[in-house]
């Protein structure tokens, strides 16, 4: 099924370089309209000059996602220019690896700051216009250290696992209005990783290669609350789930019993995939209910 974009407007955060600026050249080729934001104009603006170069419609526009008066302004100057935003892809971010032992806390404020808030300023500013169309696609950038943990990432794993969390809330919330909301957790060879994997390796880690995941997302036919993993072309699910379980709140010892028979706890036959946070609460009472004397 061929995906076409046409009459949609994105924002693509961060799109300077790296991913930002894939994603934003294959929305484009797609048929959005593309507003490549980034910290730098003048990086914002080359990105958009390549899309118009290859017949798409761009523009450049400089705005740092942690100051939320400067993306309500990005905001509101691309719906003047092009009257709605369908689409957002949260992409900008940082790195500030260190181990926690020696990393200081100024360090863990800023990464969160970018990511995480970043995102939500981002997401508040169109979140309302997006309600009141009955239609948006949004997109966080998630990370396999934040789902898996990587050494030396615990500002950028803490961030990237709160994005998980708030695409869970807000694709329940929009799903009402039309707003489709996804995280996706890429791996490519960009500035923030070109230290990390050999040249081999790099060379099939493109940026490019994660970008169609993106267009797909950012599509009509878009799922929603899903965490899609991408990289060197391969595309895989994130899932959250959650074990069967044992009832133990009639032993003697519960806590002596979970340790003897967490095995048992974490045996994952028949595991689960709740589909709001109150779904382990209604697990919990059902399985002690059916225990006599609970």
């Amino acid at each position: 099924m061929s995906i076409s974009l046409r009459g949609r407007v994105a924002v693509v955060t961060g799109a300077g370089n790296g991913l930002g600026r894939a994603h934003a050249r294959a929305l484009a080729a797609h048929g959005a309209r593309v507003v490549v934001n980034d910290l730098m104009e003048a990086d914002a603006e080359r990105v958009a000059a390549e899309i118009r170069a290859a017949g798409g419609e761009a523009i450049g526009m400089a705005a740092s996602v942690t100051d939320a008066g400067q993306v309500a302004a990005m905001v509101e100057r691309t719906i003047d220019e092009w009257g709605a935003i369908d689409i957002l892809i949260n992409n900008a971010g940082i790195l500030r690896d260190k181990s926690f032992a020696k990393m200081d806390l100024a360090d863990f404020r800023l990464v969160v700051d970018v990511h995480l808030m970043g995102a939500v300023h981002c997401t508040k500013a169109v979140w309302d216009h997006m309600r009141a169309r009955n239609h948006g696609r949004i997109v966080f950038t998630t990370s396999s250290s934040g789902l898996y943990g990587n050494f030396g990432q615990a500002n950028y794993g803490a961030a990237k696992m709160a994005l998980v969390g708030l695409m869970q809330t807000l694709a329940i919330e929009g799903a009402k209005n039309g707003i489709h909301v996804n995280c996706i957790a890429p791996t490519a060879a960009t500035a923030m990783t070109a230290d990390i994997f050999d040249e081999a390796t790099l060379a099939r880690l493109t940026p490019d290669r994660v970008s169609p995941a993106i267009v797909m997302l950012a599509s009509d036919a878009a799922p929603t609350r899903r965490v899609i993993l991408a990289g060197a072309g391969s595309f895989e699910q994130a899932n959250i789930t959650m074990t069967q379980g044992l009832f133990l709140g009639a032993e003697d010892d519960v806590a002596g019993a979970l340790l003897d028979r967490l095995d048992g706890v974490a045996d994952r036959t028949g595991e689960l995939v709740p589909g709001t946070g109150f779904d382990q609460c209604r697990h919990e009472v059902a399985a002690a209910s059916v225990t006599v004397g609970a």
